[in-house]
């Protein structure tokens, strides 16, 4: 396989979120027993996100092109304090937040968004090729959700 363009690597992967789990779309069989997975496919690129969970929840994407893996990203979240955001506000905001940063063409490189008594903030290091991250939502001053993300490319 050539040299893969990462431009063209990080578009893809954008793409690929924006329409499956924030856009709610791309659902597909379950890969595992007990998966949720979500896939989406242009040409010869396929993104998989395969995730275990709902409250608490674990998960891996993973980009493949022409059927060969070459990037994969494995993330852990979960609610901090139940009795300041339920799993559903959480989602919302999630969803909300991530869309406006898909809309500037990235995933990476740090967001933060606020609606109401909610703050999200996404803070990683690294680029599309190695990097890692924390995904939070604030209630006032308190962390009442966390996620943390690392992944980077696949190579033999």
């Amino acid at each position: 396989m050539q040299p893969i363009d990462l431009s063209e690597l990080d578009t893809f992967i954008v793409r690929a979120k924006a329409e499956t789990y924030v856009g709610g779309g791309g659902h597909s069989s379950s890969s595992r027993l007990g998966s949720q997975d979500l896939r989406f496919t242009v040409g010869k690129w396929t993104y998989h996100d395969s995730y275990f969970g709902g409250t608490d929840f674990i998960g891996e994407e993973v980009v493949y092109y022409d059927t060969l893996p070459l990037w994969a990203m494995n993330y852990y979240g979960r609610i901090l304090r139940a009795d300041l955001l339920t799993a559903a506000q959480a989602g919302q905001m999630i969803k909300t937040s991530l869309s406006r940063m898909y809309k500037e063409g990235r995933f990476l490189g740090g967001f933060e968004f606020k609606e109401s008594n909610l703050r999200y903030v996404d803070a990683s290091e690294g680029a599309v090729d190695n990097f890692r991250g924390r995904e939070c939502i604030f209630s006032e001053s308190e962390t009442a959700y966390e996620l943390l993300y690392h992944g980077g490319l696949i190579k033999d």
